[in-house]
């Protein structure tokens, strides 16, 4: 019997596929059925600070602030005893998570202020989350603003937060980073547990008719995941920290070269919102028949066999790829060339 079990962030799980964040959190009876289908843990939509700041600057411009014009007629608009926001519904849910399921869940928070980020994470650790994943998405518009800033506002946020939470913290980074493998020793040495390759950034798009930019959705491909394999295998035994691929994971072979490279986990979300739950006990056991087929006995036996450190010709991590592929190319068949 092929051992399946693996470990992310210091989480002993079943196996090394994981649903990462996606709207199927939002509703117990989804996350339930992602367990029930073999989810060995799950990653919660991402919490927004922007979603939680809205709220809370209308619930004081209408309620707080309200000027009616003389005070008795105050009374007339009182303010609601109970009010939950995004945050406090955020929570709750987190907790019903905890109390139903019997997997770890990993909350997925999205700040904007330093303050935010610290008490967001501290409340998400005190509602039960077994780990954080700090999902920074930040785009760098300021043209006076260099790379060595923005690397220094993940590392900043980090080190702070790292001061008031206890909990496993991981990253989700973007790949346009100038240096991708100094940007994750950074931040193992300020305190990250892990981290995750890559962030899809959903790119805006133009109506052509209205001249409104509007935002374009679309599920992710398997080519995708080459890239961040890629850098998976380049940190693989350069850095101690975990690491996961998010980010064109449709299939066992995905999983399996993501597994290859270095990775501990691969996250799955495009797959399972297109083909629902029962996607992740359909790839783990294409796996567990993989590992079985080439006579593997573990996933550890298989995590990082063909990492930069461990392949037969490493050079192709580099530029030797990029020549290859241009010296591969040839024109069609009649083609004038």
């Amino acid at each position: 019997m092929v051992d399946l079990s693996c470990e992310y962030l210091g989480l002993k799980l079943a196996h090394p596929i994981v649903p990462s964040a996606s709207p199927l959190s939002k509703e117990l009876d989804k996350a339930k059925q992602l367990e029930d289908a073999g989810a060995p843990a799950l990653v919660m939509h991402s919490l927004f600070e922007e979603e939680t700041r809205s709220e809370a600057e209308h619930f004081s411009r209408f309620l707080v602030d309200q000027e009616i014009g003389f005070g008795e007629a105050s009374s007339f608009l009182p303010e609601p005893v109970e009010f939950k926001n995004e945050l406090d519904n955020y929570l709750e849910q987190l907790q019903n998570l905890k109390q139903s399921l019997s997997i770890p869940i990993i909350a997925s928070l999205n700040g904007i202020s330093m303050d935010g980020w610290i008490e967001h994470g501290k409340e998400l650790q005190a509602a039960g989350a077994d780990a954080l994943e700090l999902n920074v998405y930040y785009i760098p518009t300021n043209i006076f603003e260099s790379g060595q800033q923005v690397e220094a506002r993940y590392v900043e946020l980090l080190t702070e937060l790292r001061q008031h939470v206890s909990v496993p913290i991981t990253m989700k980074l973007s790949s346009q980073f100038s240096s991708v493998a100094h940007m994750v020793k950074q931040l193992e040495d300020a305190g990250a547990n892990g981290v995750v390759f890559f962030n899809r950034f959903y790119q805006p798009d133009i109506d052509l008719e209205t001249l409104h930019i509007k935002p374009r959705l679309e599920y992710s491909s398997s080519i995708e995941s080459l890239l961040r394999i890629r850098w998976i295998a380049i940190l693989y035994g350069q850095v101690k920290l975990s690491m996961a691929v998010t980010g064109g994971m449709h299939g066992v072979k995905e999983v399996v070269k993501g597994l290859m490279a270095g990775a501990n986990v691969t996250h799955v979300c495009s797959e399972i919102l297109s083909k629902g739950p029962q996607r992740i006990g359909q790839i783990r056991d294409e796996l567990s028949h993989w590992l079985e087929e080439h006579e593997y006995e573990s996933v550890q036996q298989l995590i990082g066999s063909v990492s930069y450190q461990n392949a037969i010709d490493a050079s192709y991590y580099e530029r030797a790829n990029y020549l290859s592929v241009l010296d591969s190319y040839s024109h069609a068949p009649g083609v004038w060339r």
